[in-house]
């Protein structure tokens, strides 16, 4: 029995069962990282309703681009970190769903490395893609819980396409990093300037002074393959920052 779970006794957590299973879950979840050596990742949202046989054709190049941009960045951390211990390396990791996650999951598979699923349970949409090894798909019940982890090892985003989910993770990223409560910046990238160029007026932000031309720098948008790997490659750091 680990110190954690001597805890779960504790008269702090009688008769708060919600308080035992955020303990539990935020415990397991760090000792299972830690068995698996998985220190750095590189986080790639996106929606889970595209796919790579879409009837809509920027929806395929998304998928397409996602696979492509994770395969070339687990190829780069293999071969740049080969001698090396394995928890120097970067992890690509998602929201372990379909769509864009499968697309990300699939490119690192291809790439021969394992990659990461930070699975929540959801009546719809949510479960684990075929490219994520069994011991490395993590299945959440708190969002804030799977947020905290993805923020925590994260060295580097990508936001592809996607709805709400997509939306969420973007601003809560943002917010981090602008607010200074990630003790690095880390290279962020917004894949598909067309898609959001439409749903998302940046410029209007910084035009009423609702952002600084700093906040505006956190970021790149492009629909560039080459240009995201290179940002991220570029300005990765290769020590571990943490969430304050």
């Amino acid at each position: 029995m680990s110190e954690y779970e001597r805890l779960f006794d504790d008269k702090f957590f009688a008769g708060d069962e919600r308080g035992l299973r955020i303990f539990k879950e935020f415990v397991k979840t760090r000792e299972r990282l830690e068995k698996s050596r998985i220190r750095n990742t590189v986080v790639m949202f996106g929606s889970a309703r595209i796919k790579p046989d879409d009837p809509n054709e920027h929806n395929r190049l998304y998928y397409d681009s996602a696979c492509k941009l994770a395969n070339k960045l687990a190829l780069w951390s293999k071969e740049t970190f080969l001698q090396q211990p394995p928890e120097d390396k970067f992890y690509i990791c998602t929201g372990g769903g379909g769509g864009i996650m499968e697309a990300a999951n699939k490119g690192a598979a291809e790439a021969g490395e394992p990659t990461l699923g930070f699975n929540i349970l959801l009546p719809f949409e949510q479960a684990a893609n075929q490219y994520i090894p069994e011991d490395l798909v993590f299945m959440f019940h708190y969002f804030f819980i799977r947020k905290f982890y993805f923020a925590l090892l994260a060295n580097a985003f990508v936001i592809f396409p996607g709805g709400f989910g997509t939306f969420d993770e973007l601003f809560e990223i943002l917010t981090l990093s602008q607010t200074h409560k990630m003790q690095q910046v880390i290279p962020f990238v917004i894949f598909g300037k067309d898609f959001y160029d439409k749903v998302l007026n940046f410029d209007m932000l910084l035009e009423h002074g609702l952002i600084s031309e700093s906040d505006r720098d956190l970021f790149i948008i492009t629909d560039d393959v080459e240009e995201a790997f290179n940002h991220i490659t570029t300005n990765i750091h290769c020590d571990r920052h943490v969430v304050d």
